[in-house]
């Protein structure tokens, strides 16, 4: 007899609060892809774990966070309204590799906002590099700066 187990998992209810305003939202999209609202929760959810997923490798620390973290700046700023401190010890706090330690100035670099991120660059680059964008940009300087490979699409 083939050795062919299924992993049956538990599925677990959670209770999440919103504003009515992203529930309604959340029902429209649901309604309009002709799916449960059910499902939009766990297309979003599995989403930000596709995002997040650097988080979840515990061997992936210093510099090897940096350009995951790039991909998710608007998160970390906006929605989850991290702090310098909370993303250096998100990035640095288990780092034991010398080589890999990511400066502060740079982790404040992912927190700031787009005006001053781009003087910041203006003022590093000899000249304005006008074809990237700002976050295209952002990458191609931690890039460089920390001998990262960026893959393109």
């Amino acid at each position: 007899m083939p050795r062919s187990e299924t992993l049956i998992e538990l599925k677990q209810m959670i209770s999440l609060r919103l504003v009515e305003s992203d529930r309604t939202s959340i029902q429209a999209v649901a309604s309009r892809l002709f799916v449960r609202e059910s499902d939009i929760y766990r297309l979003a959810i599995n989403y930000l774990l596709s995002q997040f997923s650097c988080l979840l490798d515990e061997t992936s620390t210093g510099s090897d966070l940096l350009l995951a973290m790039c991909e998710i700046r608007a998160e970390l700023n906006h929605t989850l309204g991290l702090k310098k401190h909370q993303l250096e010890k998100i990035i640095n706090g288990n780092n034991l590799h010398p080589d890999k330690y990511v400066a502060m100035c740079d982790i404040e670099l992912l927190l700031m906002p787009q005006h001053l991120l781009k003087q910041h660059l203006i003022k590093v680059y000899d000249k304005p590099k006008n074809k990237l964008n700002l976050e295209d940009w952002l990458k191609e300087y931690i890039a460089e700066k920390y001998k990262l490979a960026i893959n393109r699409i």
